[in-house]
């Protein structure tokens, strides 16, 4: 069977960085700077054509555009397919604007040496999470002879970049998991080959965590088809296992496989332990698409998956997973608080921003839901932007370590302002793009679990702390540097150029939502609808809380 609709926009985009992949490897080696170049490229030509497919992409449409379905292993029902709504989309559009900066912002990140354990000094992690703080060795120490291949770098950027899309893209189910699975490919050796001290480390723990869950998620994708069989035809297509008839009990042990695997990918609290140590051993780029959009595919399988395909089992487990969240948002930031090394504490934020958009999704309300994709957008902007301003810090003074620096705003106004404005669109200060999202996922959670968004009001305060005191310790105050160290110099012309478009969107995005609302809305009512769930009612004075919801 063949279906297409529209121009196939998905497989283009995922096809482009491929292409640009195997030109870069073609390339003779020596050619380093042509390498970046190509790669550089590649990903803005991915840019423009995602600009184009939001352009074709009707919000008042069908809820699945620029589908494609062709036969793959038909003997297992198996296909090709792919298709976005809204929410797909805008990860989508995440991804086109993040790959590009992250290349500009890496540019150099090859042309140094691999970090060696005698170099470095480790200090303990105050949450014993185990891989600690990190000094990394002297400014003036001879170079060694190792260096890391540029053209690797760059090619798994690209690999990488294909299956972000895709797994965004698939709407069959076996092609989601191959997506799922193969994006840990590329990830895993940017970590192992071109991060930290602690990277092998770092590395293995982050493979092993997500190979647990997709095991767990594949054991319910055979589930899936095993009772597709049972009514009818095996298939794997979200659209017929959307309509199929599925016991409770069966629908909570396969919803438990999806969402735990979910749930580590997130990370939700408890199942987050591996990214503070990736977060923090990961090269910066690798950290911010890490961050920025890999961990994005769980809260994303929350909404295309779990609610969907299990209703009555989201509903049974939701106020349990609300639980869960609002423990995520506390814990992060007060373990946030307590950090030493200034990349373990951005990852520990992540916990905390990973807690709200959890608890929008499962609050089940267009407001808590809509809000929940938004943020999955403005977290990958801001949380994209300290990582990558943190990590011009420390290719400078050649140490992690927060109390190592001190009034750097005198000698590097730049540096410190981006650092701000990142900062404070992370804490959510109004006028900046998560303020919205963090508004609208409280909201959305009143109405429906009104104890759960109090406490979690809590998140906010906490994170303007932590934030504010990291500024004020790093960029305040008098200059200390790390030793060896008199000066550093501001940012220069490329690295402006990297973190500006992520500035300017949390500011638009703050300013004027309404371009990626008006795109998620649909897409969260079908959602809504496919799980069974209505908001609740309003309430009439001297009421409950919420109406009981359906």
């Amino acid at each position: 069977m063949e279906t297409t609709s529209q121009f196939p926009w998905l497989t283009v985009l995922g096809l482009i960085p491929l292409v640009g992949t195997v030109v870069l490897l073609a390339l003779p080696r020596r050619k380093e700077q042509l390498q970046k170049v190509v790669a550089l490229a590649t990903s803005l030509v991915v840019l423009v054509a995602t600009i184009l497919a939001c352009a074709a992409f009707d919000p008042t449409g069908d809820r699945f555009q620029f589908t494609q379905a062709y036969d793959w292993i038909p003997a297992f029902g198996v296909q090709y397919a792919v298709g976005a709504d809204g929410i797909a989309l805008v990860l989508i559009a995440l991804i086109a604007v993040l790959v590009p900066v992250v290349i500009l912002a890496s540019w150099h990140d090859t042309d140094t040496v691999v970090p060696a354990a005698a170099t470095t000094s480790v200090e303990p992690d105050v949450d014993g999470g185990g891989a600690g703080s990190t000094r990394i060795g002297s400014p003036h120490e001879a170079p060694r002879s190792k260096r890391r291949s540029v053209k690797a770098f760059f090619a798994l950027l690209l690999v990488l970049e294909t299956m972000m899309i895709g797994v965004f893209a698939a709407t069959d189910v076996f092609l989601f998991y191959v997506f799922f699975e193969a994006m840990l490919i590329p990830m895993y050796f940017l970590i192992g080959s071109y991060g930290g001290p602690r990277r092998s480390y770092a590395a293995m723990k982050f493979l092993l965590f997500s190979l647990a869950g997709g095991l767990l998620m594949l054991a319910s994708v055979i589930g899936l088809y095993v009772v597709s069989a049972d009514q009818g035809e095996g298939t794997f297509a979200f659209e017929r296992l959307v309509e199929l008839e599925i016991s409770t009990p069966v629908q909570i042990a396969l919803f438990l496989g999806f969402f735990i695997a979910f749930a580590i990918k997130a990370p939700l609290f408890p199942f987050h332990t591996w990214l503070p140590d990736a977060g923090a051993e990961a090269p910066v780029g690798g950290a911010v698409l890490l961050v920025g959009v890999l961990d994005k595919v769980g809260t994303f399988g929350f909404l295309r998956y779990c609610l969907p395909l299990f209703p009555d089992a989201s509903r049974i487990l939701g106020p349990y997973i609300i639980v869960l969240c609002v423990i995520g948002i506390l814990y992060g930031a007060l373990v946030a608080m307590g950090q030493k090394d200034l990349k373990r504490l951005i990852s520990y934020t992540s916990v905390a921003h990973f807690g709200f958009i959890g608890m929008g999704i499962f609050a089940f309300t267009t407001q808590g839901q809509t809000g929940a994709v938004l943020y999955m957008v403005n977290h990958g902007l801001s949380t994209g932007a300290l990582f990558l301003v943190a990590g011009f810090l420390i290719a400078r003074g050649k140490s992690r370590l927060i109390e190592d620096y001190s009034g750097v705003a005198a000698i590097a106004p730049i540096l410190a302002g981006t650092f701000l404005l990142a900062g404070l669109s992370s804490l959510a200060l109004p006028g900046l793009s998560t303020f919205i999202s963090e508004f609208l996922v409280l909201l959305g959670t009143y109405s429906r679990y009104p104890v759960a968004a109090v406490f979690a009001v809590l998140g906010v305060v906490l994170a303007a702390l932590y934030i504010l005191l990291t500024y004020q310790r790093t960029m305040q105050g008098k200059l200390r540097l790390p030793a060896g160290l008199t000066s550093i110099k501001d940012l220069h012309l490329r690295e402006v150029l990297a973190v500006a478009p992520l500035l300017a969107l949390m500011i638009v995005l703050g300013v004027y939502p309404k371009p990626l609302t008006d795109v998620i809305n649909p897409a969260v009512d079908a959602t809504m609808q496919d799980a069974g769930r209505t908001d609740p009612a309003p309430t009439q004075g001297g009421g409950d809380a919420a109406a009981p919801a359906r």
